[in-house]
C-alpha cells in the first residue's frame, strides 16, 4: 500500500491487558494440550474470579491441540463466547492474540476475552510435529535429510556472525544473562549457574549452534485477559495499556538467507505510535529459540544502530539489574519453550515485571515493556515478527 493510501492507525484507547498466567512447565506430559488449556482457564478463574460464562471473547494457540482449533476448545472448556480466534503463529502468537482481542474489545465485539496458549510435550511429540509443521520443508528439503529447527538456524547463525563479526562467545553473553536471570524464577526448567566455558565447551547440535542455544521443548501454558479499564478497575485487576503494536509476515523475501525481520520494515511506526524510543524501556521480552534471533531483534527493533549488534552484545549487561533487562524470567532458554505457549512467555513476563509480580527478581522501577514475537520458521527463515510495548496504569 503506497503512503498516499495508508490509513493512520487508531491508538489502543479504551483497552488493557490484565492477569498473566504461567502454568508451570513439565518436560513431559500424558496430558493433551486441552489439559494445559484447561490448567491455564482454572489458573485464571482463580487469579480473576471470572467463570467460563464471564468470558465473552476466546483466542487459542496451540502446536498440538489438533485435530481441534479454538473451535473445538469452546465446548472442552465449556465457554459461549460471542467472539472467537485461533491464532496458529507460533512464537508470534502473543503479540498477536493481542493486537486482535484489543481491536475486539475496543469495537465492542466482546468485553473481557481470555487469551491462551497451551501445548503438551509428550515422548516423541516434538518429532512428529517437526515433521508435520511445513509443507515447504515436506517437499523441499527433507528428502535430503535436511529438516528441523536447529539445521534452519545453524545457516541463519553462520550466515548472520558472517555478516556482523558476531561470536559464539556474543551470542554466549545472552545465553549466560538469561540463566542468570532465571536463578530467581522457581518455575525455570533450568537454573543452574552456566559459565562461558562451559557454555563454548558445549557439544555441536548443527554447527555453529551448540547445546546451549538451543530450547528444551517442554509442555505447559500461558494465558492473559484483554479488557476494558473500567471492567479491571471494577474488579481491582492491576492492566496495562498498549501503547503501539506492529506485526509482519513473509518480510524481505528476496533476502538469500535470513538476516533481518520484519520489525525492521515497521520499526519506525512502533516508536512513533508509542511516543517514545528504546532507551525509555525498562525491560525487553524477545522471542528467544536461539540468540541469533534476539540479536536480530535488538538491532532491528533499534536497541543498537544498525552494524553495531557485536559492540552491542559485548558492552551491554542484559541482567535484571542491568543496563538492558532481557527475557527476565529466563526466557524460552531457560525456562523452557512450551510449544506455542513459548510466544506467550515474553508477554506475560513482560507484564509482570510492570505491574510489580513477575515469577522471580523484579527489575527495579519497571514500568514499559517492549514484547517481541517471532513465529513458524519454514525451511529458511521465520515468517510471522510482531513486537509491542505495553505500560503500568
Amino acid at each position: 500500500m503506497s503512503s498516499s493510501t495508508k490509513r493512520s492507525r487508531m491508538a489502543y484507547d479504551g483497552v488493557v491487558v490484565a492477569a498473566p498466567i504461567t502454568v508451570p512447565y513439565q518436560r513431559f506430559s500424558s496430558e493433551p494440550a486441552h489439559g494445559w488449556a484447561g490448567a491455564a482457564l482454572r489458573a485464571l478463574a482463580r487469579e480473576t474470579a471470572l467463570g467460563p460464562r464471564d468470558l465473552d471473547g476466546f483466542s487459542f494457540s496451540s502446536f498440538s491441540a489438533g485435530p481441534d482449533t479454538a473451535v473445538g476448545l469452546v465446548q472442552h472448556l465449556g465457554l459461549m463466547p460471542r467472539w472467537l480466534d485461533h491464532v496458529p503463529t507460533g512464537g508470534a502468537s502473543g503479540v498477536m492474540a493481542l493486537r486482535r482481542a484489543a481491536r475486539a474489545v475496543q469495537c465492542g465485539d466482546a468485553a473481557i476475552v481470555a487469551c491462551v496458549a497451551a501445548d503438551t510435550n509428550q515422548i516423541d511429540s516434538f518429532r512428529h510435529t517437526l515433521a508435520t509443521f511445513s509443507r515447504f520443508s515436506q517437499d523441499a528439503v527433507y528428502p535430503y535429510g535436511f529438516g528441523g529447527p536447529n539445521a534452519t538456524f545453524a545457516l541463519i547463525t553462520q550466515a548472520y556472525m558472517h555478516e556482523h563479526g558476531v561470536t559464539r562467545a556474543d551470542f554466549g553473553r545472552i545465553c549466560l544473562a538469561q540463566r542468570a536471570n532465571a536463578g530467581s524464577n522457581p518455575l525455570a526448567l533450568q537454573r543452574s549457574p552456566l559459565d562461558l566455558d562451559t557454555y563454548l565447551a558445549a557439544r555441536p547440535i548443527a554447527d555453529p549452534v551448540h547445546l546451549f542455544d538451543c530450547v528444551m521443548p517442554c509442555a505447559g501454558a500461558e494465558a492473559f485477559v484483554v479488557t476494558t479499564p473500567e471492567i479491571a478497575a471494577a474488579r481491582g485487576w492491576p492492566a496495562a495499556r498498549i501503547m503501539t503494536t506492529i506485526e509482519r509476515h513473509n518480510a524481505y523475501p528476496d533476502d538469500p538467507v535470513q538476516r533481518r525481520g520484519g520489525w525492521a520494515m515497521d520499526v519506525d511506526e512502533l516508536w512513533a505510535m508509542a511516543g517514545i524510543g528504546p532507551g525509555d524501556i525498562d525491560c525487553l521480552q524477545a522471542y528467544d529459540d536461539y540468540p541469533v534471533i534476539v540479536a536480530m531483534q535488538l538491532e532491528d527493533l533499534g536497541f543498537c544502530p544498525p552494524g553495531t549488534i557485536a559492540r552491542f552484545l559485548r558492552e551491554t549487561h542484559f541482567g535484571i539489574d542491568g543496563t538492558l533487562p532481557l527475557n527476565t524470567n529466563g526466557g524460552q532458554l531457560s525456562a523452557g519453550q512450551a510449544g506455542a505457549a513459548g510466544g506467550y512467555q515474553n508477554l506475560t513476563e513482560g507484564l509482570r515485571q510492570i505491574l510489580h509480580c513477575p515469577l522471580g527478581a523484579q527489575v527495579p522501577g519497571a514500568r514499559r515493556a517492549a514484547i517481541s514475537g517471532f513465529g513458524l520458521v519454514n525451511y529458511d527463515r521465520g515468517v510471522c515478527p510482531a513486537a509491542a510495548v505495553i505500560e503500568a496504569l
